[in-house]
């Protein structure tokens, strides 16, 4: 039996390859590979970086499909099902919106797939595939990435580690809250301690991938502890409350920790509130905790997030300004998106704030685009005034401004790191702007799953 993984593209357009500067490995199809018997062959087809290659002879397709991707995943699982090739498909968005997923595969998996996945295989093999295979429990996340499927491609050279899932935080316009019902699990550490002996690789950088590494700030520190003798340099991401706790900082420190991202997401109390995230305000709040990540050479990536009630052009402005102040390594300035099965999502389809039924299947959207009303300020003004920001903070005078705080100059690896990433941004700045959802080029139609007498078959929409 061969199994073919594939990690859809966010979109194409005139038949070009949009590469993503981000371009990673793909862990979760790592995850699945590890879950595939040994006598299955694996292969990983990554549509970020190279083309799929329809007819080669396979037995099964495993699409992970995410809101942005859905419309590409939906034109590939097309491709091979005219072919007559079966298609699982799971993931964030097959899970927050199963009824539109199922339509255009045989199979779904809904929730986690590490308790169900070698049961989707195994039905496979026997000709007894079901349509939904459900995650309910929690999985005790004991498997090992097969990261054999990743050799070859082009991804950057930073190792992907995952420590815990799910954030116990619930945040109105988080998709991972929804998806994990802010519960929080993470792997046993000894598991975790004996990969990176394994992949870790000598001036590579470690991620550890998790939603929120502090979420359980007890195991959080017991794996920093657990990981100080392997001299990592590594870098994760947090919600704030990690900055107030000295003991964790220092452990961070200790253990090689180069930077965090922290979603700041928003300076205004009032707007803080309405996400549902009025605890960033805690202990004086971002202002106090930049101090404390400096204090313990922590280099931050902030981000923030534009178009709540209370945004106006006044907002992108004193948001800007603080970061360079500040001297973040990174920023992100994004306007919010209502991704289906958030809170935010629902409350703008409630009030009839929604300009698109689902904006991630219109062939009007394009990426950046804002697909609702603001209440203060126009679609178009939002979108024109984050691009706004990003130009501002990665302008070459900013960069060199920031690069001169002490914390993003004192480890000369570090520096030159800070300066190719932010070279990166800069250029990137509005590289997916007017991006299609999907492969502008591809031409249908979508093949739908049609029921007679119970049986899924085949038929064109």
């Amino acid at each position: 039996m061969k199994i073919t993984f594939i990690m859809p593209n966010i979109g194409r357009q005139d038949h070009s390859l949009y590469v993503d500067e981000a371009r990673m490995e793909p862990l979760s199809l790592g995850v699945l590979a590890g879950l595939t018997p040994p006598d299955v062959e694996c292969v990983l087809y990554d549509d970020r970086v190279e083309e799929i290659p329809y007819d080669e002879p396979t037995d099964l397709v495993a699409i992970s499909v995410e809101t942005y991707t859905a419309k590409r995943a939906y034109q590939i699982a097309s491709e091979y099902r005219r072919r007559g090739v079966p298609v699982v498909m799971g993931g964030f968005h097959a899970t927050l919106c199963p009824e539109e997923v199922m339509q255009y595969c045989e199979s779904i998996v809904i929730g986690e797939a590490e308790n169900v996945f070698p049961t989707v295989i195994d039905d496979y093999r026997h000709g007894q595939a079901e349509k939904v295979y459900r995650g309910i429990e929690r999985p005790s996340l004991l498997t090992t990435p097969d990261r054999s499927i990743f050799r070859g491609k082009r991804y950057l050279p930073i190792r992907l580690v995952e420590f815990a899932r799910g954030c116990r935080f619930k945040c109105d316009f988080c998709a991972v809250q929804s998806f994990f019902d802010a519960t929080h699990s993470h792997r046993p550490i000894d598991r975790v301690v004996e990969e990176l002996h394994r992949v870790r690789r000598a001036g590579q950088l470690v991620f550890f991938i998790d939603d929120n590494i502090s979420s359980n700030l007890a195991q959080a520190k017991d794996l920093m502890r657990a990981i100080m003798p392997l001299k990592l340099k590594w870098i994760s991401q947090s919600a704030i409350n990690v900055a107030y706790d000295d003991e964790a900082l220092d452990l961070m420190r200790r253990s090689g920790c180069q930077g965090m991202l922290v979603g700041f997401e928003s300076l205004d109390p009032a707007t803080l509130k309405q996400m549902n995230k009025g605890f960033n305000m805690m202990h004086g709040g971002p202002t106090e905790a930049l101090a404390n990540f400096r204090r313990h050479g922590l280099r931050i990536y902030g981000t923030f997030i534009f178009g709540y009630d209370h945004d106006t052009p006044e907002t992108f402005d004193s948001t800007v300004n603080f970061a360079k102040q500040q001297g973040l390594a990174i920023a992100a300035f994004n306007h919010i998106t209502p991704f289906p099965g958030t809170p935010l999502y629902r409350r703008m389809e409630q009030e009839g704030r929604l300009l698109y039924d689902a904006w991630w299947l219109d062939d009007r959207y394009r990426y950046n685009m804002i697909p609702f009303r603001p209440q203060q300020i126009s679609p178009q003004e939002l979108a024109d005034l984050c691009v706004e920001a990003r130009r501002s903070f990665y302008a070459w005078p900013s960069i060199l401004r920031r690069a001169a705080h002490r914390v993003n100059y004192r480890s000369p690896w570090m520096l030159l790191n800070f300066l190719v990433i932010n070279a990166m941004h800069q250029w990137d700045i509005e590289g997916r702007n007017g991006l299609p959802l999907g492969d502008e080029a591809w031409r249908g139609p979508l093949i739908k799953a049609a029921v007679d007498g119970g049986k899924l078959v085949h038929g064109p929409l």
